[in-house]
């Protein structure tokens, strides 16, 4: 659905109308199937923690995002019900924690700190995509897992093709494959010589016979591209949001209260969504909900920018409101299938807001609103560049 230029943080007009007429839409896909779209804030997440209601792809009526020669497939146990998604979940969660990722919010500083030196020391404008937003969550992640930082530019240019919706099938296949054969070699060397990261981890589970090779690299896979292309993406247009709202911009750059950073972080999830194909689903048995049957068979989509603009949850949705208690938004998704990496994702964009615009407290778009392109050729939102000055 086509955004308005002159809101390109608001959800398209269409998605609004829909949601004013009720909580559940029959629409039609490129296929001739008939899900049922839900836009309101309750059936979303009633719909989300339901058992009846399966996250893999083989299930009949599950919604498919394209045409067959697309090459859909299962992206590692995201795609996949319990207990063998709550069994392949288990093997990566502690290192995402609270505790563990608090342990990490030190280092995270030193890497804010140290790329906003590095603005300072240098010319003045400068794309804070290219030299803030995407090295913060790939220096992280890179981290966490093992993967070596040097190889950044490799693996960030084929996830660009992998999550570009103008990529022809055969683009997003070949550069999947590319990351994929290269996770697999660093899997292969952990499985001869193990170090302290996730990647030994999950490599440990190969030798214990709880994973396949090829389940382990999708693994690091799906960690790998999460973990740095939706915090990145969130940085920018967090900051483009802010720098279009002065007075909520103010009111971040002047407290020093962690807990109201930690708020703004939620509003600022709630009001902006970077995933906009919405959570699909399949159900398994009927379910009656908003008025409405959902047969067994048929298809759901949750559509959770919208959801987290629901007036009946959310009062004047589209204002962004730093002072809000926003943590009941559906950013992260809900239930059993909920985003793992969320609290690391969450601490990321606590230093990054509760540090940039005091470090930098003259920041400003360096170009006109129009003529910042965004990514609305891309399964993840965002902008491609966001050209800033100080």
């Amino acid at each position: 659905m086509p955004r308005e230029s002159r809101c390109p943080f608001d959800p398209p007009p269409a998605l609004k109308d829909l949601q004013a007429q009720g909580p559940l839409t029959k629409v039609r896909l490129w296929d001739g199937s008939e899900p049922w779209l839900v836009t309101r804030y309750a059936e979303q997440r009633a719909l989300l923690g339901d058992a009846r209601v399966s996250a893999d792809t083989d299930s009949p009526g599950y919604p498919t995002k394209a045409s067959p020669d697309a090459g859909e497939g299962k992206l590692s146990f995201i795609m996949m019900d319990d207990p063998e998604h709550a069994r392949l979940r288990r093997m990566v969660t502690a290192p995402f924690a609270v505790k563990k990722v608090e342990a990490l919010r030190p280092a995270v500083q030193r890497i804010v700190d140290g790329l906003i030196d590095d603005m300072l020391a240098g010319p003045s404008p400068v794309d804070l995509v290219d030299v803030f937003a995407l090295p913060i969550p790939s220096l992280v992640i890179c981290e966490l897992l093992g993967v070596p930082y040097e190889e950044h530019d490799f693996f960030q240019e084929h996830t660009k093709t992998m999550v570009r919706t103008t990529a022809t099938p055969e683009e997003r296949g070949m550069a999947s494959r590319e990351v994929a054969g290269y996770l697999a070699g660093l899997l292969g060397k952990r499985l001869a010589e193990p170090k302290d990261d996730l990647l030994s981890s999950v490599a440990g589970r190969i030798t214990a016979g709880e994973l396949t090779h090829q389940q382990a690299t999708e693994m690091a896979l799906l960690l790998l591209i999460a973990g740095h292309e939706t915090t990145a993406n969130m940085i920018a247009l967090g900051t483009l949001a802010l720098l279009r709202n002065p007075d909520q911009l103010a009111l971040l750059r002047e407290t020093d209260d962690p807990r109201f950073v930690a708020g703004a972080v939620e509003e600022l999830l709630r009001y902006l969504h970077i995933t906009h194909l919405g959570r699909r689903r399949a159900v398994t048995e009927d379910i009656e909900i908003g008025g409405r049957v959902i047969k067994a068979g048929e298809g759901v989509i949750m559509v959770n920018e919208i959801g987290n603009r629901d007036p009946e949850v959310f009062a004047d949705p589209d204002r962004l409101d730093l002072t809000r208690d926003a943590r009941r938004h559906v950013a992260f998704g809900f239930g059993v299938h909920q985003c793992l990496g969320q609290p690391l994702a969450r601490m990321e964009l606590q230093v990054v807001y509760g540090t940039l615009y005091k470090r930098i407290p003259t920041l400003k778009l360096a170009v006109p609103l129009e003529a910042v392109r965004f990514k609305s050729d891309a399964f993840i939102y965002g902008v491609h560049a966001l050209p800033v000055s100080w």
